[in-house]
C-alpha cells in the first residue's frame, strides 16, 4: 500500500470517552470499515448505533476515506433512537414541541357571521346598536345620528367618512321594527315593510331617498313600482341607495356622489356668474341689473300704472294743496 493512498485524520468521541487521536486511513476504506478498526477498540453491540459527522453534517458508514478532506477532524457520534429510528428527535423533544405550540397564543378567530350582523345592526361611527334617528350616507353605510353630527361638528370623523361634508350627505330612514323583537333582545330588529325578511345582511335592501322607508331588493323586484310600496311617494332608480353593498356597488354610489356634486357646483358657478352679470361703465367697472318693476308688468296693465304700486309719485307732478297738508303734532 502506497503512502500516497493514505488519509491523515482526526477521531474523537466525547460521548465515548475517546479523546482526539490522529490516525492514518487507507483511502479504498469506508467509514464502515474504519469503525471495525482495531484502532478504535469499539463494542461490536454499539456499532450500528455509532454514525462519524464532519463539521456538523452526519456522514452514510458507506462514505469512502477518500473522498474526505485530508485532516480532516471527524466525531464519532452515538445514536438516539427516537420515534423514526433515525437518530432524530426523542419523545420528550416530540412532547415539548407539541406544548409548545398548543400552548402559545393564538390570534382569536373572527366569525364572519358575527362582523355581517354587526354592519346591518350597529351604526357604523361608534358601534353602538342602530335606535331611532338612524340615517344613512350616500354610500349606505348605517349611523346613529346623534354620534356622527357630533363627530363632524368637533370634526374628528375617521378618513373612511371624508366624504360626509354636511347635513345634505346624510339622509334619515325609517326602520320597521320587528314586532317583540326589543323585548326579546333578538339580534335582528328589523324587518322589511313588504316582505317581512330581516334586517340581517342576508337579504339586500334599499334606502329610497326621498322618504327614508328602507326595503328589500326582493319586494322592490317583485312589486315593480315607480312609488314606495310604503308611502307611495314617486321615486327614480337615483334614490335608492343599496344599504351595505359590495365594493363594486359602493363604487357606482361613489361615482353617482361626485356627479351629483359636480352638478351643484356647476349650478353654483352659473348663478354666481348670472349676479355679477351687468353693464360695464367707463371706468371698467360692472354695474349690477337692478329690478324694475314695469320688466315684470302683466300683459294688459300700463307700465306706469304698475310701476306707481311699487314706487312713489313723481315729485315733479305733485302739488301741494291745504288738505294734504300736515299738521304738526301736538298743536291745538
Amino acid at each position: 500500500m502506497s503512502k500516497s493512498n493514505m488519509t491523515r485524520l482526526f477521531l474523537q468521541s466525547p460521548e465515548l470517552g475517546l479523546a482526539s487521536r490522529s490516525i492514518s486511513v487507507s483511502g479504498d476504506l469506508t467509514l464502515s470499515h474504519l469503525k471495525l478498526s482495531p484502532t478504535l477498540t469499539l463494542d461490536k453491540s454499539l456499532l450500528n448505533s455509532l454514525y462519524f459527522s464532519l463539521n456538523g453534517r452526519p456522514l452514510p458508514d458507506s462514505t469512502l476515506v477518500s473522498s474526505l478532506p485530508s485532516q480532516s477532524t471527524l466525531l464519532l457520534r452515538l445514536r438516539l433512537r427516537g420515534g423514526g429510528g433515525d437518530g432524530g428527535a426523542t419523545g420528550a423533544e416530540s412532547r415539548d414541541c407539541y406544548l409548545s405550540m398548543y400552548l402559545a397564543k393564538k390570534p382569536d378567530k373572527v366569525d364572519p357571521n358575527e362582523t355581517r350582523l354587526s354592519k346591518w345592526t350597529t351604526c357604523a361611527l361608534s358601534g353602538e346598536p342602530l335606535v331611532h334617528p338612524v340615517v344613512i350616507d350616500r354610500l349606505g353605510n348605517l349611523f346613529n345620528k346623534e354620534p356622527l353630527v357630533e363627530a363632524m361638528v368637533k370634526k374628528t370623523l375617521p378618513k373612511a367618512f371624508r366624504h360626509i361634508r354636511g347635513l345634505k350627505d346624510m339622509f334619515p330612514i325609517n326602520l320597521e321594527w320587528i314586532p317583540g323583537a326589543e323585548e326579546a333582545k333578538s339580534e335582528t330588529r328589523f324587518q322589511c315593510p313588504i316582505s317581512g325578511l330581516e334586517f340581517n345582511g342576508k337579504y339586500p335592501f334599499f334606502a329610497l331617498r326621498g322618504c327614508g322607508h328602507v326595503i328589500s331588493a326582493k319586494a322592490l323586484r317583485e312589486l315593480k313600482s315607480d312609488a314606495c310600496l310604503v308611502c307611495h311617494k314617486e321615486y327614480s332608480e337615483l334614490d335608492k341607495i343599496v344599504i351595505n353593498g359590495s365594493e363594486d356597488e359602493v363604487k357606482v354610489l361613489r361615482e353617482r356622489m361626485e356627479e351629483e356634486r359636480g352638478k351643484v357646483k356647476e349650478k353654483k358657478e352659473k348663478k354666481r356668474a348670472g349676479d355679477e352679470k351687468g353693464e360695464v361703465l367707463e371706468n371698467g367697472k360692472k354695474e349690477s341689473k337692478r329690478f324694475r318693476a314695469v320688466d315684470i308688468a302683466p300683459a294688459n296693465a300700463t307700465k306706469e300704472v304698475y310701476a306707481s304700486i311699487f314706487t312713489s309719485s313723481k315729485k315733479g307732478d305733485f302739488k301741494e294743496t291745504y288738505s294734504c297738508r300736515s299738521l304738526p303734532l301736538g298743536r291745538n
